[in-house]
């Protein structure tokens, strides 16, 4: 059985709203790296939405990109994406999946058939998960800023706090943390 691991930006005040955040070379090398180490990817329907718009171009080369772009966006073309949606059906996106039905049998099957584990990129989506306590792990690049908006992680609730167990932390030039937590069990 492989791992679902929740990654995302997020600033010190919690927000992960996409357009906050350092983009360098640096942040690119470390998700094209945690791209490279798992099986796929697991979002919902408006973060699939979001990266299908863009992403596809840059990998077929429609937009111009700087190369480690470029070769990120030409991994995640490639690589497995599932996604969770009550509302669409259709995902002509490269190797895209929809996952429909009961959310947790639906992602534990989707954990047990990739022993290389599961990237999911969704806040709203990973709050449901983590309520279902499927998230294993927990990769957060925390961008040194203050949005003083949202959305922010976990902003629904969940029934109880969750305790991690911190694997490694990493500081990027540009001041970024790469943390690296699991679920205590």
């Amino acid at each position: 059985m492989g791992l679902l691991t929740f990654c995302i930006n997020v600033t010190l005040d919690g927000c992960t709203d996409h357009q906050e955040g350092i983009v360098d070379d640096e942040t690119r090398a470390f998700f094209t790296d945690l791209l490279d180490s798992v099986g796929g990817m697991l979002w919902g329907r408006v973060t699939y939405e979001m990266m299908e718009s863009y992403w596809p171009a840059v990998a077929h080369g429609a937009v111009d990109a700087p190369a480690p772009m470029r070769e990120w966006a030409t991994k995640l073309d490639e690589k497995p994406k599932f996604v969770v949606s009550s509302t669409r059906q259709h995902f002509p996106w490269t190797n895209s999946h929809h996952i429909a039905g009961d959310l947790r049998a639906g992602v534990q099957k989707l954990k047990d058939d990739m022993p290389a584990g599961v990237l999911l990129g969704s806040g709203k989506l990973a709050t449901a998960l983590d309520r279902l306590d499927l998230i294993d792990e927990y990769k957060f690049l925390v961008h040194p800023m203050i949005a003083g908006h949202g959305p922010t992680m976990y902003q629904d609730g969940l029934a109880s706090t969750r305790r991690l167990e911190l694997v490694s932390a990493r500081a990027l030039r540009s001041g970024v943390l790469a943390v690296h937590y699991r679920r205590a069990r």
